[in-house]
């Protein structure tokens, strides 16, 4: 019989009990039932709500069942619906009738949010944690390429030189800011709802401070109403996630550029890198692919639950059920993404040359020999036509800007003398972007300081 049966006449159609249940996937949420009910269960006993000693007993037979859950001696019945209704049958089975008095003063929509809320909560710090290493990887291999010379893009044509380091503490300063979103996510979800009954709290003198307080949140919710209805918490988790996730994406759809036969700016390790069944001279970056395809199921968990909660009156909804599934995914493909990327960035060979290289053609330092003529007094825009058909000369006669005879320059402006040479240098065009930001070693080096403080500020 269900615990809530007492109303019905009937049982519960066999499709009905299979559509209802939500012991599949809920049934991670274990601990954190437990250790709500714990919680709960010696607050009723301090408030003498219940008998100390019935207190006692219902506590040590959640310890009893969580043991043998984790020793897997426990298998959960669908007929109990869900994670919180199999533990107290399991509870009332083991201990009698004191198992019926655990429930006094909650309802299934407070245990529900409490449990949900205990488990992103303790998941957040370990993602963040990955990220965390994902920054030292990125902050060590910028700090060895300082000086390999790469071309920069916009429309993904080369446009300035910059450094690979420069263009890795892009990164790093996206996922810095993918740092501090979790972590104001857990700033905010960091309020109980323990207590919060059905809706309207209870007649019970129950203390929702001490709940609070005993299972590590700052303090309890502050409407009742809120604390049942709320998913913002989950909705701004998957929300952080889908940010962090197209940062993965956008850094692996460039790697995945990188390693191939037309760039070659970078090599894969053979450990993460997969080959082809008919062609054998295949390398393939499935690493960095999957997790641009993962990105897609990420988004879907934030468009899912933004859809299941866009109607609901308040308070609780069954419609809120489907919550825990898109958060329990993007949790375990986050998870599985970071560190597997962490470890392909970190393994993977850097070949400066080909970078050189690159970076040598298509008049990237264009902008520089323009500002090498206003330097000399020549207003940009004048500067910037005559780069222009210097470009268009350069074109024409298979040339770059670096090896043009100093009589085209001069035919073009008497302002060119031979130290245009050394302003086109590429070297010279990066190193002299000293700006805040830039990509000199100076400005990047500052770049990897403010990281390294970062991480160093964050608990290990």
């Amino acid at each position: 019989m269900k615990l809530w049966a007492g109303r019905f006449q009937k049982e519960t159609d066999t499709l009905v009990n299979d559509f209802n249940s939500s012991i599949p996937f809920d049934a991670r949420l274990y601990l954190e039932d437990i250790t709500g009910s714990i919680a709960h269960a010696e607050m009723l006993g301090r408030q003498g709500i219940i008998t100390p000693e019935e207190s006692a007993e219902i506590t040590a037979g959640l310890r009893a069942i969580l043991a043998d859950i984790e020793a897997d001696r426990v298998e959960f019945s669908i007929d109990n619906e869900d994670i919180h209704m199999n533990i107290e049958t399991m509870l009332t089975e083991r201990i009698g009738a004191t198992g019926k008095r655990l429930h006094t003063g909650r309802s299934r929509n407070d245990q529900v949010a409490v449990d949900f809320r205990l488990y992103v909560k303790k998941q957040l710090p370990e993602i963040i944690r990955m990220v965390l290493d994902l920054e030292a990887v990125l902050v060590k291999k910028a700090e060895g390429n300082l000086t390999t010379v790469m071309p920069g893009y916009t429309h993904l044509q080369r446009a300035q030189p910059t450094t690979f380091a420069h263009h890795l503490m892009a990164y790093a300063n996206m996922f810095r800011r993918d740092i501090t979103r979790l972590e104001d996510c857990l700033t905010r979800m960091d309020e109980c709802p323990l207590g919060a009954g059905a809706l309207a709290t209870s007649t019970y003198p129950v203390d929702r401070f001490q709940t609070a307080q005993a299972l590590g949140f700052r303090q309890p919710t502050e409407n009742s109403m809120d604390a049942v209805s709320d998913r913002d918490y989950a909705l701004e988790f998957l929300s952080a996630c889908s940010i962090m996730m197209m940062h993965l994406s956008r850094f692996s759809e460039e790697i995945i550029l990188w390693c191939s036969w037309e760039f070659q700016f970078v090599e894969l390790d053979d450990a993460y890198s997969t080959g082809s069944s008919i062609m054998p001279q295949k390398k393939n970056p499935d690493v960095a692919e999957l997790v641009r395809g993962k990105t897609g199921r990420v988004y879907g968990a934030l468009i899912t639950l933004l859809t299941v909660m866009k109607g609901l009156p308040l308070a609780y909804n069954k419609d809120m059920q489907e919550d825990k599934e898109p958060v329990f995914d993007t949790i375990d493909t986050v998870r599985q993404c970071i560190p597997v990327f962490t470890a392909m960035v970190d393994t993977l060979t850097v070949k400066p040359k080909n970078m050189a290289r690159a970076a040598s053609s298509g008049f990237i330092n264009a902008t520089d020999c323009a500002d090498y003529l206003v330097k000399k007094g020549l207003p940009f825009r004048d500067a910037y036509m005559i780069v222009g058909r210097l470009v268009n000369m350069c074109i024409k006669t298979g040339e770059s800007l670096d090896t043009l005879p100093l009589k085209d320059f001069r035919a073009v402006s008497g302002l060119f003398d031979a130290d245009v040479y050394q302003a086109l240098e590429l070297k010279t065009c990066v190193n002299g972007r000293k700006v805040y930001g830039g990509p000199s070693r100076d400005a990047v080096e500052e770049q990897i300081a403010s990281i390294r403080r970062f991480i160093a500020e964050r608990p290990s």
